[in-house]
């Protein structure tokens, strides 16, 4: 499958203390035109406050897609809603949660990479953007972004191409995937097949489990009723 896409910005942040009495945060990044460094959790000259939600070999690189930006643009009336604007580290055109699938390879620039989960958004983004409605939205929609896993470091600039290089799980589209989980509406077999999916990240490998096992347990206690 020839899926290619053009690395149009990227944005690396610092911890700030951002809204008083509430924890600090490194959700507003910065563009740069450097060539920036890829390690095992990302760029190393990229900042997360929280590493217990944040960050992290499974949470290594934000990938948003800058093709959302203008409906959010038009849905919110909001014309200072941008690319970077959500905390990303990575903007393009061309690749959305409906073209990629958990588990995708890319050669990113000079790195490898590999769709590890969906974005499940918090409290800070929308403190971030001053809009309550924000994390909702993100839910609702399915327009999260996505994480990356790096499995060869390497480096990365503008310019630089994202292609895909494998793709061991078709169907299973990061869309899919991620509304499934944070909407918790899944097929007890969709679920325990997620949950057995090792290209998906460990903690909603988990979420699945239970899912799976909840659901279950559900439709004995409906039969034995009955």
């Amino acid at each position: 499958m020839n899926l290619s896409a053009t690395i149009d910005a990227l944005f690396i942040g610092t911890v700030e203390e951002r809204w008083p009495g509430r924890p600090p945060s490194a959700i507003g990044k910065r563009r740069t035109s450097e060539r920036l460094e890829i390690g095992p959790t990302g760029f190393p000259r990229d900042a997360q406050a929280d590493l217990a939600v944040h960050g992290g070999r499974e949470k290594a690189i934000h990938h948003y897609p800058g093709d959302h930006y203008a409906a959010w643009r038009a849905e919110l009336g909001r014309d200072d809603l941008v690319a970077g604007g959500f905390g990303e580290n990575v903007s393009t055109v061309g690749l959305t949660e409906e073209t990629l699938c958990i588990g995708d390879v890319l050669s990113f620039g000079g790195a490898t990479v590999q769709v590890s989960q969906g974005r499940q958004p918090c409290w800070k983004l929308a403190a971030h953007t001053a809009e309550e409605r924000m994390a909702y939205l993100f839910q609702k929609t399915g327009r999260t972004g996505w994480y990356y896993r790096v499995l060869e470091p390497g480096h990365v600039a503008e310019g630089d191409t994202i292609r895909l290089v494998e793709r061991p799980r078709p169907g299973w589209t990061v869309k899919r995937v991620t509304l499934a989980r944070l909407s918790r509406r899944v097929e007890p077999a969709d679920a325990a097949f997620l949950a057995d999916m090792p290209e998906l990240y460990a903690g909603w490998r988990e979420a699945f489990a239970a899912m799976a096992l909840g659901k279950a347990g559900e439709d004995t206690a409906a039969r034995l009723k009955g």
